[in-house]
C-alpha cells in the first residue's frame, strides 16, 4: 500500500490555522481504502477492547467506534505510520515531528439518529499543546446534510477548555471526573455561530485543531459511513494526564513525566515524513 504524494499548499496552511479544520483532497493513496474498510468489518463483527456500540449487531440505527488498534493490527499501524498523513498533519501543524496518539475507527450505519454531540478533543486527552490534530479519514462518501463533520470556524482560537462530556449513556464514564464549563448548546443558536463543514469521498481526509469545536449529525442517508481517525502529537505537546482524560493511555503506561514532551517511542511513534 503506497504513501501519499499530497503536498500541503500555502493555501491549505493559512486555511488550517485560521479556521482550524481544512479539508485535503485524495489525501492518501487509494491502495489503503479497502484494507481499512476490512478493519471495519471484522470490528463491526469481532470488537476489540476500546469499543463504544450504541445497536450491536445491527445494520441500522446503529453507532460504532473501535480505538487503539494500531499496536496489534498491522494494516492500522502501517497507516498510520507510513502512509503519509502524519507528515500531511505535521505540515499544517507547523511541526517537524508527528508522534502517533491513537487511531480511531468510526462507522455509522444509515438510518443512525443519535448525533456526535458539539465537543473538542484536546480535554478528554492526556496532552496540552497547540500542536496537537486529528486526521479525520473519509474511506465512504459523506455530505455534510447526512453525516460528515461540521466545525465551528476559529473556534481553537478561543482559548476556551470545555468540560468533556459522554457521548451516549455508557461509553465513556471516566470523563465524569473532570470539572469546568460546559460546551455551549449550539444547535439551539446555530446562527449565532460560524458553522462549516466538508462533504468527502473515500481518500479525502479534514484535519483539524484539537482545540475546535466540533461535531456530526447522525446518519440519515441510506448508506453506511465509514471513517479513520488518527491523532497526532506535534512538537509542543507536552504530556499532561488530567482526571476526565481518556484512559487507554496512562501514567504507568509511559516513560514519561507529566509536564514533558511525550518522547516515548514504544506508545507515541514517530510518522515516516517522507
Amino acid at each position: 500500500m503506497g504513501h501519499t504524494n499530497v503536498r500541503v499548499t500555502d493555501e491549505q496552511r493559512a486555511r488550517f490555522d485560521a479556521d482550524g479544520a481544512v479539508l485535503i483532497p485524495k489525501a492518501i493513496d487509494p491502495s489503503w481504502i479497502d484494507p481499512l474498510l476490512a478493519v471495519a468489518e471484522r470490528e463491526l463483527a469481532e470488537p476489540s477492547r476500546w469499543v463504544t456500540d450504541s445497536n450491536p449487531g445491527q445494520a441500522t440505527d446503529r453507532l460504532f467506534t473501535t480505538r487503539y488498534l494500531w499496536p496489534t493490527d498491522e494494516t492500522i499501524r502501517s497507516f498510520a505510520l507510513s502512509s503519509g498523513i502524519g507528515a500531511i498533519v505535521a505540515d499544517l501543524l507547523g511541526s517537524a515531528s508527528a508522534r502517533l496518539y491513537f487511531d480511531h475507527t468510526l462507522v455509522k450505519e444509515p438510518g443512525t439518529t443519535a448525533p456526535t454531540p458539539w465537543h473538542q478533543d484536546i480535554p478528554y486527552w492526556p496532552f496540552l499543546g497547540r500542536q496537537i490534530a486529528s486526521a479525520w479519514v473519509a474511506l465512504t462518501p459523506a455530505t455534510v446534510n447526512e453525516s460528515s463533520l461540521e466545525f465551528v470556524r476559529g473556534s481553537h482560537r478561543w482559548d476556551a477548555y470545555y468540560a468533556p462530556e459522554s457521548f451516549t449513556d455508557s461509553s465513556i464514564e471516566w470523563a465524569s471526573d473532570f470539572e469546568g464549563e460546559r460546551v455551549p448548546d449550539i444547535d439551539t443558536a446555530r446562527c449565532d455561530y460560524d458553522i462549516i463543514g466538508f462533504d468527502v469521498e473515500p481518500g479525502d481526509a479534514i484535519v483539524f485543531s484539537s482545540w475546535i469545536l466540533h461535531g456530526a449529525p447522525g446518519n440519515s442517508g441510506d448508506r453506511r459511513r465509514v471513517a479513520v481517525s488518527t491523532r497526532w502529537l506535534g512538537d509542543d505537546a507536552v504530556w499532561s494526564p488530567h482526571p476526565g482524560s481518556d484512559p487507554t493511555v496512562t501514567q504507568a503506561d509511559v516513560s514519561v513525566e507529566p509536564g514533558h514532551y511525550p518522547a516515548d517511542d514504544r506508545r507515541f511513534p514517530l510518522a515516516k515524513m517522507s
